[in-house]
C-alpha cells in the first residue's frame, strides 16, 4: 500500500529517465548556441533569434526541473559535473592557502581546509572534495573522509577561533569512510568530537550542502549557525539505495526510499533542519559553474553580514537552541 502510494507520486522509471535526458539535451543545445553566438559577422537579426532561443531553452529547463522527484534531485546532486568545493573556492574566495595534516596521523585529501579572504575579510574554508576522474577519486577517496580528515578540520576550526575568523564549510559526501582502517583509528570518536566542538565554537559558522550530504560524515562539519542547501542538493541520514535495501531488501526501490526519506532542500527547510535554499542556474549547478558560484556568493554575503552583527555569547546560544529545537513535531500546550 505504501509502495503503491509512493510509486504513484514518483511516476515510472521511464518518465524519470526521459526528463533527465531532456535536461541533458537542452544543455547541449545551449552550448551549441553559445558557440554560435561567438562566431564573428552576425547581424542584429541573427543575434536576436539566438537570444530568443536561449530564453526558450531556459523556460523549458525550468518546466522540466519543476517536476523533478526526490530521486531525480538525488541524481542531480550526484552529477559528476557539479562544481566541487575547490571550484567554489576559486570563484568566491581569494588568497587561498591550504592547510595540510592533522598533526597526528596523515593528511586526508578527501577533506580540504585552508585560509582565505571573503570580500576582503579573513576566513577559514573547510569542505569535502571529490575527483573528476578515477585517478583523482582514488586520491580523494571518492569524497569519503577518514578520521584524520575530521581531525584536520577541527584543528583548522580551532585556528579560526583563535584568530576570530568566520568558518565556511562545504558538504559533498556520500558519508564518512566506513572501512576497517577508519574504524580502527577512531572514526566515530572523531565525528563526535567535531559535533561537540562545533556546537560551542566561538566564531560564526556557515555550512553549505553543495551536493550529497550523507549521514554523520556530512554532519561532522555541519553544526553551524546557518545551514544552507543548494537547490538540487540532498541531505539525509542514509542513501536511498541503502534505505531501500533495509526497508524492502531491494535496492532497486531507491525511488520510493528517496521520496519517503524527504531528502530535498524543500523538505528539509519545511522541517526546520536547514536555514535557506541557494538557487541554482537553470538545469542545475553543473550547467554553469560561474553562475552557481555567483548565486552562492550572494547568499553567503547576506548570512555572514547577519551573523557578524551578533555578540559571540548570543551567537553560540542561538546555535545551540537551533539544533535542540529541530524535529520537534509535538508541542505541549
Amino acid at each position: 500500500m505504501v509502495e503503491a502510494r509512493l510509486a504513484s507520486r514518483n511516476g515510472d522509471g521511464g518518465k524519470m529517465e526521459s526528463e533527465l535526458k531532456a535536461q541533458q539535451e537542452l544543455g547541449k543545445i545551449e552550448q551549441q548556441l553559445e558557440r554560435l553566438r561567438a562566431l564573428p559577422g552576425q547581424g542584429d537579426d541573427v543575434r536576436s533569434q539566438i537570444e530568443q532561443l536561449h530564453e526558450r531553452i531556459h523556460s523549458l529547463q525550468a518546466q522540466v526541473a519543476a517536476h523533478f522527484t526526490s530521486w531525480q534531485k538525488a541524481e542531480l546532486a550526484r552529477n559528476p559535473q557539479r562544481p566541487f568545493m575547490l571550484e567554489y573556492v576559486d570563484r568566491i574566495f581569494t588568497h587561498w592557502s591550504e592547510v595540510h595534516g592533522d598533526r597526528s596521523f596523515a593528511d586526508d585529501h578527501a577533506m580540504v581546509c585552508g585560509m582565505a579572504r571573503f570580500h576582503g575579510q579573513e576566513v577559514v574554508v573547510i569542505g569535502h572534495q571529490k575527483g573528476r576522474d578515477t585517478k583523482q577519486n582514488v586520491l580523494r577517496n571518492w569524497g569519503m573522509t577518514n578520521p584524520e580528515g575530521y581531525r584536520k578540520a577541527l584543528r583548522v576550526m580551532k585556528i579560526a577561533e583563535k584568530f576570530r575568523r568566520p568558518v565556511f564549510t562545504f558538504v559533498d559526501t556520500v558519508g564518512a569512510y566506513p572501512g576497517l582502517s577508519a574504524e580502527e583509528r577512531g572514526q566515530a570518536e572523531a565525528i563526535a568530537r567535531n559535533l561537540r566542538e562545533m556546537a560551542r565554537l566561538q566564531v560564526p559558522i556557515i555550512t553549505t550542502i553543495t551536493g550529497e550530504g550523507g549521514s554523520g560524515g556530512a554532519l561532522a562539519i555541519a553544526v553551524a549557525d546557518r545551514v544552507l542547501m543548494m537547490e538540487n542538493a540532498i541531505y539525509s541520514v542514509i542513501s536511498p539505495e541503502s534505505c531501500a535495501a533495509i526497508m524492502w531488501r531491494d535496492a532497486s526501490k531507491k525511488e520510493l526510499a528517496a521520496q519517503a526519506l524527504r531528502i530535498t532542500a524543500t523538505d528539509l527547510q519545511e522541517f526546520g533542519c536547514i536555514d535557506g535554499i541557494v538557487p541554482e542556474p537553470e538545469g542545475g549547478a553543473h550547467t554553469d559553474h560561474d553562475a552557481a558560484a555567483a548565486l552562492l556568493d550572494a547568499v553567503l554575503q547576506k548570512h555572514l553580514a547577519e551573523l557578524t552583527k551578533m555578540a559571540i555569547p548570543e551567537l553560540v546560544a542561538a546555535r545551540y537552541n537551533k539544533f535542540r529545537n529541530m524535529a520537534q513535531f509535538l508541542r505541549v500546550e
